[in-house]
């Protein structure tokens, strides 16, 4: 979903209007492979669409999670973060930088899935399962 007829796309098949400033929201969500928060994407599409607000931006972004187009990761310095993957992954969150990076494991996945479905949590039952691991990166050398 890279250009602006599959964005549009993906838009009308989650059941939403397709205007500029969905398009330019959507466009900021995947240029960013870090998981930009709201303020980092109001920044980018305000580049580009003069005069927009950071309401309009923060409402797009609610509409985006309540129709599953994106979703918000919340970080220990309590800021939101927004990450568009549809696929199956969990988050490393950084304590000392607030990094968050993409993990995909389709071992740990299948672990989670075998071990939620034997445990059986009374009264619930898992729609999806992401960790979201706190630690330290290692510094490159």
């Amino acid at each position: 979903m890279h250009n602006i007829q599959e964005i549009a796309e993906k838009l009308t098949q989650s059941g939403l209007k397709v205007t500029p400033q969905r398009i330019a929201v959507m466009q900021a969500l995947m240029k960013f492979h870090h998981h930009p928060t709201a303020e980092e994407i109001f920044r980018e599409v305000s580049q580009n669409i003069p005069g927009l607000s950071q309401t309009t931006v923060y409402n797009t972004l609610d509409v985006f999670v309540k129709k599953g187009i994106a979703q918000r990761i919340a970080t220990d310095a309590g800021v939101m973060r927004y990450d568009v993957i549809a696929e199956a992954h969990h988050h490393l969150y950084c304590l000392g930088t607030a990094r968050v990076e993409d993990y995909f494991d389709p071992e740990l996945d299948k672990l989670l899935r075998d071990y939620f479905e034997k445990k059986k949590i009374n009264g619930f039952r898992p729609i999806d399962i992401k960790l979201h691991l706190t630690g330290e990166f290692e510094e490159q050398k």
